[in-house]
């Protein structure tokens, strides 16, 4: 047993590792598409077209993922999403503005669909890898999944703020390419350097096995869902596009400068969301709590949640057109609203550590995120649709209605 803790502490940093790669790529991604294709002009519903299939095959591929990583081992699955993201990349690369409009937001949203696979066989890996190697009991489990969480969040946000410097100082196809070649060395380095702690798979599992019986992870990927739905709905399209419209002079030298505001927003948000996930455990002083408590926690904290996009969203309805007062509110009410949804956050990813058992772990854990894609997918679309049809009060409307689902279904974990 002395000898399996330090195997464990090195499989669960290289794990961490390979997760930080390839969030920050994803998160440079992401902001690259958004900025490139609005100042192209897509509108706010085809921009989140360019996300859906990313989203929905999130959900396909944590429903499978769970599955594959039981049959064959945590380490392919992690490899698998890793070397998808470098392919992912490579075809980007590929993308012509002679195909036209709906030529390549089709091409995109494949490349993306390809992405979205990606990030989740990477996150469904690193997510299962700490229920098996967080030592037992002294609140280890609610410390490693929070310093995991957080700190992936952070380095989302650090790649969010490099997207948009690259976009403003490589251009679209260099900014792609160079990702591709940073996460190449990155997957060589990992698959030669991964020590041993983390299980190879049984090839007994069975596939129906990753739909759960037990009610409160069930309930708790339904409250998943509906959380990650109240941020995406404005984190997504509305709030950048808002803030470009308030940013840019529509000069080539102001979208630089409203790519690197915007950006350096949407990193800030991230990496403060990240660090408070990260401090969630201390916050709540959770190392001697009960399950049940921890459940009450959550409860409290989601319905928190819920009043913050209802008081801003009554804001922006006041306010009207964009103005710099309202601008200043968002911005100081989203990032509260950050706090109060990575302490929700970092609980859920606790508890669904909490409630599985170690012999199906990566099946309850892939389909909880299965949820988690589902949240996003619905975010995602509405976050589009609802800024096209009513701007920012819409979108933070819908973002109050979806956080407060969450509080519905969290208040009936047992």
């Amino acid at each position: 047993m002395d000898q399996a803790k330090p195997q464990g502490m090195a499989a669960y940093i290289a794990v961490t590792a390979a997760y930080w790669a390839f969030m920050l790529s994803d998160g440079a991604l992401r902001m690259l598409v958004l900025l490139h294709f609005h100042t192209l002009g897509f509108s706010p519903v085809q921009l989140a077209y360019l996300f859906l299939l990313y989203e929905f095959m999130g959900m396909v591929t944590n429903l499978s993922a769970g599955w594959i990583a039981a049959r064959f081992g945590l380490t392919s699955t992690l490899y698998a999403g890793l070397a998808l993201q470098i392919v992912a990349l490579a075809v980007l690369a590929q993308l012509n503005p002679a195909w036209g409009l709906w030529a390549s937001v089709a091409f995109v949203m494949g490349v993306q669909g390809l992405s979205g696979v990606a990030k989740d066989l990477a996150k469904m890996s690193s997510k299962s890898a700490v229920k098996l190697l967080a030592p037992e009991g002294d609140g280890a489990l609610f410390r490693w999944v929070a310093v995991l969480t957080g700190s992936k969040n952070a380095v989302k946000g650090v790649g969010f703020l490099l997207g948009a410097v690259l976009l403003g100082v490589l251009g679209f196809v260099a900014s792609i390419w160079a990702m591709a070649a940073v996460l190449a060395v990155i997957l060589i380095a990992v698959a030669a350097f991964m020590p041993t702690g983390l299980p190879r798979g049984k090839k007994s599992a069975k596939f129906k096995e990753v739909f759960s019986k037990d009610r409160n992870i069930n309930l708790l990927s339904a409250a998943r869902m509906f959380l990650f739905g109240a941020r995406d709905v404005w984190f997504v399209v509305g709030i950048p596009v808002y803030f470009y419209a308030v940013l840019s002079d529509g000069t080539h030298e102001g979208n630089r400068a409203a790519f690197f505001q915007i950006g350096t927003f949407m990193a800030f948000w991230i990496i403060a969301y990240g660090a408070v996930q990260a401090w969630a455990p201390k916050l709540l002083k959770a190392k001697d709590k009960p399950l049940a408590e921890m459940n009450t926690l959550a409860a409290t904290w989601v319905g928190l949640l819920a009043l913050i996009p209802a008081a801003l969203a009554l804001a922006a309805l006041v306010g009207g057109t964009p103005q710099a007062w309202l601008t200043l509110t968002l911005i100081a009410g989203l990032m509260v609203f950050g706090f109060v949804f990575a302490v929700n956050s970092s609980l859920h990813s606790y508890l669904i550590l909490a409630f599985t058992q170690k012999d199906r772990v990566t099946m309850d854990v892939g389909f909880y995120y299965m949820s988690n894609a589902a949240g996003r997918l619905l975010g995602t679309l509405l976050s589009g649709l609802s800024y096209q049809l009513g701007g920012v009060p819409a979108c933070l409307g819908t973002a109050a209605v979806m956080a407060a689902l969450s509080f519905l279904f969290v208040r009936r974990l047992s």
